[in-house]
């Protein structure tokens, strides 16, 4: 199926917005290079804030997605976290500009002014009902034992720096690591992730409760 215009806009600015930031893009650009005129693109988002805001949340919403699935498909906390783990990092190597626009925009603010924030705030409810939902699998995690002690709030900032940080490193990662988006990469960093969540977060399964 062809894309629709909308998808094309969103698609183009989503890159934009990644390489250069709020400030940095202008409406004209996108509908050029979307193949569109400009009115069109008004036809879909009536000005930058909200086209900006639609991008973040159609990242947010693949993310919320692929990780509610996981959170959903087992009630087994240890099984939860890895396959949420895995779809966050699937999701990212899928779309190569989400992580970098991620850090633009979450993370950042990146130059939007306070009469813009309400275009944002699709975006910022999804983001805070999905960072709520890992906080609570960890505290129930914690509360029935199988996760140690740890803090919620940084084991959260700890995964977002795991996960996103990576895909977002550009030059400095691929000269550090190599090409970031191959498979062998991605692979590497699902073992990464994985490895410091068993051996940091979760408590040892004891002896008699292995298969």
């Amino acid at each position: 199926m062809l894309p629709t215009s909308r998808e094309k806009i969103l698609d183009v600015a989503e890159a934009r917005f990644a390489q250069r930031g709020y400030a940095g893009v202008g409406l004209r650009e996108v509908a050029e290079a979307a193949g569109l005129g400009k009115s069109s693109l008004f036809h879909h988002f009536p000005s930058k804030a909200a086209l900006y805001g639609a991008v973040l949340d159609r990242v947010l919403e693949r993310i919320e997605l692929r990780m509610n699935r996981a959170l959903e498909a087992s009630r087994d906390v240890r099984a939860q976290i890895s396959d949420a783990v895995i779809g966050l990092i699937d999701t990212l190597a899928e779309d190569p500009p989400a992580a970098r626009l991620l850090l633009r925009t979450v993370f950042e603010d990146d130059d939007v002014s306070p009469g813009e924030a309400p275009e944002l705030a699709a975006a910022d409810r999804r983001l805070e009902a999905l960072i709520a939902r890992v906080a609570r699998v960890i505290t129930e995690g914690i509360a029935a034992g199988a996760i140690r002690p740890i803090s919620v709030p940084d084991a959260i900032q700890t995964l977002i720096g795991a996960t996103v940080y990576p895909f977002a490193s550009g030059e400095f990662g691929e000269k550090l690591a190599g090409e970031i988006f191959s498979a062998d990469a991605i692979a590497r960093r699902k073992r990464e992730v994985l490895g410091l969540i068993e051996h940091g977060w979760l408590r040892p399964i004891p002896r008699g409760e292995m298969s």
